[in-house]
């Protein structure tokens, strides 16, 4: 599966599509309300047959949800449907069931196999109304969904998976390497390699700062208000852009050089609680996603350890663990073998050690295998 993402050019129809977004939004919401009545009053969950029949129903009565195709109508229940589910099985995980979102926060709907069509290169007509989009490459393979999606800047963009499925060659390096995350330094790797983040927040923040003091000047729900939201956002996309960009050059760099990567299972959720925007700025979690994407499509690996392994801590010249060992101390030394260890290079060599240990064979052969398939 491939996905391509095109802009649509701005023009006085584009209204069509906000308004489709803003009934999905609707939609959604008076889905959720009838979750909650019925599993008030029967202490089930509702079934989505039962669901999607008595939406088809009312749509029939009401007039600004025939905006939005009987397809997404159906997506929408399944995203709903999608969602419970995930909070039946990791409910005990602080997982919250779906809520209530406000339209503007509602940022898109999906048209599976109608609703749709392409018209020469860059057009597509999309129920009655043809839109002009951004071409930027082309479209290979069967288009499976289209996903006509809205960003914070009020932008419009298409989603097209299809079913095309790149050849790649893997080119096989027999390099593997543990590497450590850490909030100075973004990446340490296990043969002496360190990556330092350009922390683009950091980079940007005083914009931030200037457009946020100019938004807050600003009367709420004035022309000029909304300008200054708009500028805000815009600063936002481009952090989140710049971001993204250095992240997928990395991951590519990486996979080319390695054929096994291995890091450590951290918890997140808790470290931003504990440092904040720092773990945000360098978003780890975001990486490893891009790199998991391109080390699948490359026919490399991605492998992980527990994340209560002490890697930090466990000398790796004699294996002896040092308990007493602290968040500030960035170097410390062996008591049995009397080493000086860096802390970060250190945890590096362990979770190389520990990753390589529970390696399975099978793993590296079906990650190579997997782009032939």
């Amino acid at each position: 599966m491939k996905t391509y993402k095109f802009k649509l050019y701005r023009h006085k129809k584009n209204k069509y599509l906000h308004y489709s977004i803003n009934a999905s939004a609707s939609i959604y919401n008076h889905c959720i309300a009838l979750h909650k009545r019925y599993y008030k009053m029967f202490g089930k969950h509702l079934n989505q047959f039962r669901l999607m029949k008595h939406i088809a129903k009312l749509r029939k009565r009401i007039k600004y949800w025939q905006q939005v195709g009987s397809q997404a109508v159906q997506d929408v229940i399944q995203r709903i449907e999608k969602a419970y589910q995930i909070f039946f099985k990791q409910h005990q995980k602080g997982t919250r069931p779906p809520n209530f979102k406000k339209c503007r926060k509602y940022k898109s709907f999906t048209l599976k196999q109608a609703g749709y069509k392409f018209i020469f290169n860059n057009k597509i007509k999309i129920g009655k109304q043809v839109f002009k989009f951004s071409l930027s490459r082309k479209i290979k393979g069967k288009v499976k969904t289209l996903t006509v999606k809205r960003n914070n800047l009020g932008e419009l963009f298409l989603l097209v998976v299809t079913d095309y499925q790149q050849e790649h060659i893997p080119i096989v390096t027999g390099k593997n390497a543990g590497w450590d995350f850490g909030l100075k330094t973004f990446l340490t790797s296990s043969d002496s390699k360190s990556i330092e983040s350009p922390l683009f927040f950091s980079q940007l923040r005083n914009k931030l700062k200037a457009a946020n003091r100019s938004l807050s000047r600003k009367k709420k729900g004035s022309s000029n208000w909304y300008r200054a939201k708009d500028h805000l956002n815009r600063v936002y996309e481009q952090i989140s852009h710049k971001r993204r960009d250095w992240f997928w050059k990395l991951a590519n760099q990486l996979t080319d050089e390695y054929d096994v990567l291995i890091f450590e299972d951290l918890n997140l959720d808790g470290m931003k609680r504990l440092w904040g925007r720092k773990v945000s700025d360098l978003s780890l979690a975001t990486f490893l996603e891009i790199l998991e994407t391109v080390a699948t499509n490359k026919g490399k690996l991605v492998h992980y350890i527990d994340r209560f392994f002490p890697s930090s801590k466990t000398c790796s010249c004699c294996g002896y663990v040092n308990q007493k060992l602290s968040l500030q101390e960035r170097e410390w030394t062996c008591l049995q073998c009397n080493t000086t260890l860096d802390r970060d290079a250190n945890a590096a060599i362990n979770i190389q050690r520990v990753g390589a240990s529970t390696l399975k064979l099978g793993d590296v052969r079906q990650s190579q295998t997997a782009i032939s398939v």
